[in-house]
């Protein structure tokens, strides 16, 4: 029997319920076994696919060891484990569990704003107190490179095992990078996002491991699953076109004009962007062809697979 294609889920929390959503929207409900608590599942349609349930930075763990072949996990902690590309490969942004990793310093320091102010303020305060300013995170490769980047050097890392947002009022630390969605958190401590102080907009992604050990049979999986994926993700950002068909002079030049636009030809009809629905609905109706039924795919499964043929190409 051969072995399974290891795919790793967030275990809880919102992210496990948006990702268990996005699934089911690409016909692939996830089963878990043993019950609510257990920690292995399957995913109904796709045989051949194990489904292991693990916290958020376990999964980003678990792609860069090879232990799974696919995971879904935030950007955020796949570029902290470091040299991203050599490890795993992006297949997708999902849309969900949206975050920002930013840089603040108290609202107080009303002469910092930029990243170049806090490079100011850092050599003062080392020349003041001979010390270096603090910063408290739990995201020290992204801290060290933004701040390499923007010639910050005269700092020290302060690592964060709690709410790293209420460091400075406890006297832990001078500044802060963490993920914030809205501010909110931060404001409420008495911070402010530096106006350049944007590290990384952060999203769930599905992502592929470089480092695993890639089969015939899971790789067969794999291109389902991928397979399922994007023809969905093309299906939600279409709309098809069907009216009966003339053949005559003026239908040409209106197809010819749509696919020439970026329109797909279909057999019995068009394929375009879901937004453009309405517009190429009146070109068709002002050429004297209609009625005009405008309707939306459930899945879109074009003979190319892009991000497979990528994978493929990288694992093996």
């Amino acid at each position: 029997m051969s072995e399974p294609l290891i795919i790793a889920v967030p275990s809880k929390g919102r992210l496990k319920e948006q990702v268990d959503e996005w699934l089911a929207d690409c016909g692939l409900d996830l089963a878990v076994s043993g019950g609510a608590r257990g920690y292995l599942a399957s995913l109904k349609g796709l045989p051949g696919a194990q489904v292991r349930l693990l916290s958020a930075s376990d999964i980003a763990d678990a792609l860069g060891a090879g232990e799974a072949h696919f995971g879904i996990t935030g950007e955020d902690l796949l570029r902290e484990r470091g040299d991203l590309e050599s490890r795993v490969l992006l297949l997708r942004a999902l849309g969900f569990g949206r975050a920002d990793l930013v840089v603040a310093a108290p609202k107080s320091w009303l002469d910092v704003d930029t990243m170049a102010d806090l490079e100011e303020v850092a050599h003062d305060y080392l020349a003041r107190t001979g010390r270096r300013m603090r910063v408290a995170t739990k995201y020290l490769v992204q801290t060290r490179s933004f701040f390499a980047r923007h010639g910050v050097v005269d700092y020290r890392i302060t690592e964060s095992g709690g709410a790293t947002e209420g460091a400075p009022a406890a006297g832990a630390a001078e500044l802060v990078v963490d993920i914030t969605t809205t501010g909110a958190t931060l404001a409420a401590n008495g911070l402010k996002v530096l106006s350049d102080g944007l590290i990384l907009k952060s999203q769930a992604q599905l992502t592929a491991s470089l480092k695993a050990v890639w089969s015939a049979d899971q790789l067969a999986t794999a291109e389902r699953l991928l397979r399922a994926v994007e023809a969905r993700a093309s299906a939600l950002a279409s709309a098809t076109l069907v009216w009966p068909a003339t053949g005559n002079g003026a239908e040409t030049r209106v197809v010819d004009r749509l696919t020439a636009a970026g329109a797909s030809r279909r057999p019995n009809g068009l394929l375009i962007e879901a937004g453009r629905a309405a517009e190429a609905a009146a070109a068709l109706t002002a050429a004297g062809l209609g009625p005009v039924t405008v309707s939306r795919p459930d899945f879109v499964f074009e003979v190319e697979c892009p991000p497979f043929s990528t994978l493929k190409q990288q694992v093996l």
